[in-house]
């Protein structure tokens, strides 16, 4: 059975994307917002939030190279220790019932992200591993995504 949740329950929708807004509006990097929206998404195998996120990530300037080796960052030099934390973090919380959140996980985030930042990357977070659930439960199947970010300007 589809439930055609985004239209029939519009508040369920509503409150996702409102979720999704205070990740988006926040000071956290957009690339590492990708990069974790990537990783849970291959996580939970979700080919529709996979393919939005890793065209968002080529839009904002990512290469390919970093997108293809998101599923093996333990072992890429092409991360930063900082968005290694990131990726480490979103694993811990996405597979929270094999990884419960460690005191070397908190030490770690608090290494490289402020406390804002820490919560933005968990709504973040929280926010994919939700829309993973709401398009792989109701089977949403995967349209042809046009990204409309725009590139990162670096300073």
């Amino acid at each position: 059975m589809r439930i055609n949740w985004y239209k029939d329950f519009p508040e369920s929708y509503q409150a996702m994307k409102d979720l999704e807004l205070v990740a988006e509006q926040s000071k956290l990097d957009p690339i590492i917002k990708e990069l974790v929206r990537i990783r849970v998404s291959q996580i939970n195998g979700c080919a529709y939030c996979l393919d939005m996120h890793t065209k968002d990530a080529r839009a904002l300037g990512e290469t390919e190279q970093r997108i293809n080796l998101v599923a093996a960052w333990h072992e890429a030099s092409v991360y930063s220790p900082r968005e290694k934390a990131a990726l480490g973090w979103c694993e811990t919380l996405t597979l929270i019932s094999q990884n419960k959140p460690s005191e070397k996980a908190h030490e770690e985030l608090e290494r490289f992200f402020d406390i804002e930042e820490i919560m933005a990357l968990t709504v973040t977070i929280v926010a994919i591993n939700s829309w993973n659930r709401f398009i792989l439960g109701f089977k949403v199947e995967m349209r042809n995504y046009v990204s409309h970010k725009n590139p990162v300007v670096q300073s």
